[in-house]
């Protein structure tokens, strides 16, 4: 479907007529662009330790006495620019929110589509460990998946593998509500004369969940996707301010903020607020985004 067609579309209109959901599209636009665009937009490489003065450590930003045109929002205590940092470090949380989204997607997809199409003991066992996944909160479990792989790892591959560590434990938590979405679609699909007459035909029950059963459950899925995304972004940040996420030398905007945070009640306020303030409005962008979508993709919200 070309891009034409999509806005003529009734997700279309839904999407044109909303001022909500144009606006933080354009937002999420923007911060993805400042994302991949980091080289090019970033005054300095803040982790190139060559391109730092120390002299230039603790600058206030532009508009504030003291601030110089070169470090538009300040400097750190490591004379790092803020605002090179951020494009840096929003390029992170957005790799590991999308990359443990996918994860979580495709673990969840997976297990909900065989629970829901084979059931008996099979979606039994799968449901009552999503059940146990879900009486612990989900910020014990992604630290314990990490504090496991970090275990496990030598301590020398622990900076190079944090970020792959991360991705792991965030995907792993969240692929239950995957799993019970899809498994109940899937219940509900099964039972119905498309996957009854390709049964008939001799279709084997993987292609009928790929080929059949997929494509009719993914309206939900794109909906949890995009509310995940914020929630994972949001996971990451919290685990690098505790410590347990990126290491300081390849910041996320988590680890950003734990930063700054450490210096906050010396004066040194904008390296705490900046970063937090992006964090903020793409969470803030992704929710509203998800909340359009759910609504939009509702029949019984037309």
């Amino acid at each position: 479907m070309s891009f034409a067609k999509l806005m003529d579309s009734d997700i279309g209109y839904s999407f044109r007529t909303s001022r909500t959901a144009v606006v933080a599209a354009v937002v999420l636009v923007l911060l993805f662009a400042a994302a991949l665009l980091a080289p090019v937009l970033a005054t300095q490489n803040p982790f190139d330790m060559s391109q730092l003065d120390l002299m230039s450590s603790e600058l206030p930003p532009v508009w504030v006495e003291g601030g110089v045109p070169q470090h538009l929002l300040g400097t750190d205590t490591q004379a790092r620019d803020v605002y090179s940092s951020i494009l840096y470090g929003l390029r992170l949380s957005l790799l590991v929110g999308f990359a443990s989204v996918a994860l979580a997607a495709v673990i969840g997809i997976t297990l909900g589509m065989i629970g829901g199409y084979f059931g008996g003991m099979v979606d039994g066992a799968i449901m009552r460990f999503a059940d146990i996944l879900l009486s612990f909160p989900a910020i014990l479990v992604a630290l314990l998946i990490n504090g496991i792989a970090r275990g496990i790892l030598p301590p020398s591959q622990h900076a190079s593998a944090a970020i792959w560590v991360l991705i792991l434990a965030i995907g792993l938590t969240n692929w239950v509500q995957y799993a019970r979405t899809v498994r109940g679609s899937t219940m509900v699909e099964r039972g119905k004369e498309y996957v009854q007459a390709a049964r008939v035909i001799g279709v084997t029950g993987p292609r009928i969940m790929l080929s059949h059963i997929l494509p009719n459950v993914l309206g939900p899925v794109l909906v949890i996707m995009t509310i995940n995304l914020g929630m994972a972004v949001l996971t990451e940040a919290t685990l690098s301010f505790l410590g347990v996420g990126m290491p300081a030398t390849q910041p996320s905007l988590g680890t950003l903020i734990r930063i700054g945070n450490e210096f906050l009640f010396s004066g040194i306020w904008w390296v705490v607020i900046f970063p937090s303030a992006v964090l903020v409005l793409l969470v803030l962008s992704v929710n509203l985004l998800g909340d359009w979508l759910r609504d939009a993709l509702n029949p019984r919200l037309r």
